[in-house]
């Protein structure tokens, strides 16, 4: 037989050097006819025998059969069924076969790129970090952080909260409203608890959208592919923002999260092979500015002033001062402050800065100084003066 390189030398004798067959065979020492069938043979010449019979021919249909019926079916199963029936073959080529022809039968879910317009969608969802953020006084705390990322210039921000509340969701939905300079159209969340827990937006979420102007979509459930763009930002932040990092408290958090979010955005993203930041500028072209004054997030309650003048927010009691015990006041409660102002009047009864720690009774000097003013004029109320007289005069009545 011809082999691949003395096929091509007789081939180029005969077109090239213009060789007739009578001399390729002097020069090559082969029989003319196998020269012929070298020139007539337009491919290299390639070892081939018939296949040999198989003990798993007479079975490959009985296979298709059961894994049409059931395609998960292991294949150690098939074999003992097949084996039943006769088989007396190899699990190698058993198994391998299965592998082979098991995709045929399973239906694999496929997705659809999604095109997205500048300006259009921006998604939303809450990330956790694994380790508990240290809040002071020796405590440390949960938390999660509310993540926003453009879905066309793919820029990315967040804002650290230590409840999963309508009010801290909205104030870091706005806080990373803020960030990014501008609005979308829509929003873009899954059916969390606060924002849409049944596939309809909450009262708080619809009017925070509807203050800015802006849409929603709310995602099936268990259907976390839709933003899938956040969930990789999410796998990214877990093995590059998180390990090697100490944090001291939650302002030195959020002021590391917002370097790690600025250097982010000004790398090449791999996706779209462009620079978030610089992809910013040309989207914000294209879309509305943030209103001058952003929706008020800040829980708003009124309640009465007890005798004993604090007031329980989480975990921790804030004092008031005395002076309005038993009357009502507005309590405003933000992530950085405390204030209780009295309805009828309008007075400040107090202004705390708020702590995330826990167990903790926060007092204003001068309330304390209040009380004991308080204290002291109950106490006097209860002193009698009593006229002390000289001996002198009980010597006059006293007759001699």
């Amino acid at each position: 037989m011809v082999g691949v390189e003395q096929w091509a030398e007789i081939r180029r004798m005969h077109r090239v050097e213009r060789l007739s067959i009578r001399e390729i065979s002097k020069r090559t020492g082969l029989h003319r006819k196998t020269i012929r069938r070298a020139l007539a043979a337009e491919t290299p010449p390639a070892y081939s025998r018939p296949a040999a019979v198989s003990k798993l021919d007479p079975f490959r249909d009985w296979i298709c059969e059961q894994l049409r019926a059931n395609p998960g079916i292991q294949s150690l199963r098939l074999r003992e069924m097949a084996a039943e029936l006769g088989y007396d073959g190899g699990k190698t080529i058993f198994d391998d076969y299965v592998r082979e022809i098991r995709p045929r039968f399973l239906l694999k879910r496929t997705f659809q790129r999604t095109i997205y317009r500048p300006g259009e969608l921006v998604q939303c969802d809450l990330w956790e970090p694994r380790a508990l953020v240290p809040v002071g006084h020796g405590q440390t705390r949960r938390a999660w952080v509310v993540t926003t990322e453009l879905c066309w210039s793919r820029v990315l921000a967040g804002a650290l909260i230590f409840s999963k509340e309508a009010p801290d969701i909205l104030w870091g939905l706005a806080r990373c409203l803020g960030l990014i300079g501008v609005l979308p159209e829509k929003l873009v969340w899954d059916r969390e608890g606060a924002i849409a827990p049944l596939g309809r937006p909450t009262d708080a979420f619809a009017g925070f959208c509807g203050q800015l102007g802006v849409g929603w979509v709310i995602l099936d459930a268990g259907d976390a592919q839709a933003k899938g763009l956040l969930e990789r930002s999410h796998r990214f932040m877990r093995s590059n923002f998180e390990p090697g990092r100490q944090f001291a408290n939650p302002l030195d958090f959020q002021l590391q999260l917002d370097g790690w979010c600025d250097k982010v955005n000004r790398r090449v993203h791999r996706t779209v092979r462009a620079v978030p930041a610089e992809r910013l500028i040309e989207e914000q072209a294209r879309m509305r500015p943030l209103p001058q004054l952003l929706p008020d997030t800040d829980r708003r309650t009124v309640v009465r002033v007890p005798q004993q003048p604090f007031l329980r927010i989480d975990r921790n009691d804030y004092s008031v001062d005395p002076a309005f015990a038993g009357r009502r006041v507005e309590l405003r409660v933000s992530q950085t402050e405390i204030t209780a102002v009295v309805l009828d009047t309008g007075e400040l009864a107090c202004r705390h800065r708020r702590s995330f720690a826990g167990g903790l009774t926060v007092v204003d000097p001068a309330h304390q100084s209040e009380l004991e003013r308080q204290r002291a004029r109950r106490r006097g109320r209860h002193d009698v003066e009593v006229e002390i007289r000289p001996l002198a005069r009980y010597d006059e009545l006293i007759p001699a």
